[in-house]
């Protein structure tokens, strides 16, 4: 009887946190938890870039600011799709939110960068004034096996700039450029021959 009565709440908590997700409109900053479970290695968190987008395996860029939990779901699992022989099961929720903007008077310049993609631990790093691009990958746990080294992006702005990590050169940058308030290092994943 217990056991039927403990099931039973469980069940009603885990319904009532859904249900308050599926009305939550992503923001920039929020932190998403992606689950295939048809292939374990494609589930990961996904920060939810100042764009409003997020990058994942197989499906690119995907739009996330400003819609459900369900609409994310929805597209990656379109997005997914042809990669499967079936159509593929995919679980989205939110994991973090993004921290609340403090009044102006006291908020002091951010010194955040943000990695994404093919990075052992994706997400914001605070980076001190002389932070390196190099410094900065290592600070996020360095690149996974999938990573493409030699087509690594820094965002700056409007701007991409390419950095090559096995020559440590690019287009223009090197590993020892440093960072910029709001930098984002894209590390793409690697092609089938590259």
């Amino acid at each position: 009887m217990f056991k039927s009565i403990f099931s039973f709440f469980a069940a009603l908590l885990v319904a009532a946190a859904a249900q308050a997700q599926g009305g939550y409109k992503i923001k920039p900053g929020d932190t998403l938890s992606i689950e295939v479970l048809e292939d374990e290695n494609l589930s990961r968190s996904a920060l939810v870039l100042p764009d409003g987008s997020i990058n994942f395996p197989l499906a690119g860029g995907v739009a996330a600011a400003g819609r459900t939990v369900e609409q994310v779901r929805n597209e990656l699992t379109d997005a997914l799709t042809p990669n499967f022989a079936a159509q593929p099961r995919v679980f989205v929720s939110v994991n973090a939110l993004a921290e609340p903007v403090a009044r102006r008077s006291v908020v002091r310049p951010s010194r955040a960068v943000y990695v994404m993609g093919e990075i052992s631990a994706p997400g914001k790093l605070e980076a001190t004034r002389n932070t390196t691009l190099l410094q900065a990958l290592a600070q996020a746990g360095g690149l996974t096996r999938f990573a493409a080294e030699k087509r690594i992006q820094l965002r700056r702005g409007n701007k991409i700039y390419l950095y090559n990590y096995r020559t440590n050169g690019g287009s223009g940058i090197s590993g020892s450029t440093v960072l910029a308030p709001g930098d984002v290092i894209v590390v793409p994943q690697r092609r089938l021959f590259e």
